[in-house]
């Protein structure tokens, strides 16, 4: 379990933004990194954070909570704080853990925290767990939206904070590092190749040796990855009878 979860507040209204941080205190392993008063401001500091949680309010000036959530690619844990109490049924369409009309109310808050631990740290459980090749994941990459499975990816490259995803005749970025994805994937079918790429060990169709005693894959597809030293001597280990 972790010590702490990061946590946003969203929400146009100071005092709002300040209810919920007042509410938070009691609750030290709920760590507050920042707050945001528009959609277009939290958007921005969750791609920068990554947050476990974010508490969101509905109304806002431009886009509401709802839009915001439709433009993240990764969606965190929602709880909606709002004045209305008509969008509950929207709320939870969207998954929120929780839906909370303002002003807070020190019960509700207590059972709303409680839900969250749970579902957080199942979320975290199962984040342990490398994803099974045959599952379907979803992608968003700008406008862009894939919902394909695991074993469709053939190569993932790190470009700086972000990776590139190759499946079929897409390419998709996603904002996430190489080691950071390397531990979701499956170690039977993906393999570390080198410093900035992974290969699906399903679509090599041929290994040559390479200088230095280093390995050279060519994938189905035409494309060519050359084995780091460590990782040619691994993946002839992982292969050997």
């Amino acid at each position: 379990m972790k010590d702490r979860y990061t946590t946003l507040i969203i929400d146009d209204e100071r005092l709002a933004r300040e209810e919920v941080r007042r509410a938070l205190e009691g609750y030290p392993e709920f760590e507050i990194v920042g707050e945001a008063n528009n959609a277009e401001a939290a958007i921005s500091l969750i791609e920068k954070e990554h947050p476990d949680i974010i508490f969101l309010d509905i109304h806002m000036p431009g886009k509401s909570g709802f839009d915001l959530l439709e433009e993240l690619g990764t969606v965190p844990e929602v709880v909606f704080t709002t004045a209305y109490d008509q969008y509950a049924v929207q709320a939870f369409e969207v998954n929120a853990l929780d839906y909370l009309v303002k002003p807070l109310r020190d019960e509700r808050f207590v059972k709303t925290i409680e839900k969250v631990k749970v579902e957080l740290q199942k979320k975290e459980e199962a984040q342990k767990a490398p994803l099974a090749s045959h599952q379907k994941i979803f992608i968003k990459d700008g406008e862009k939206v894939y919902f394909i499975t695991l074993a469709e990816i053939r190569l993932v490259e790190s470009m700086d904070n972000y990776v590139r995803l190759y499946f079929g005749n897409q390419k998709a970025m996603v904002k996430r590092s190489l080691n950071q994805l390397e531990e979701k994937l499956d170690p039977n079918t993906f393999f570390r190749a080198n410093r900035s790429q992974i290969i699906n060990t399903e679509y090599i169709k041929e290994i040559q040796p390479y200088f230095n005693n280093k390995l050279r894959i060519v994938m189905t597809t035409g494309e060519t990855v050359d084995l780091s030293t460590r990782q040619s001597v691994a993946f002839k280990n992982r292969n050997s009878l």
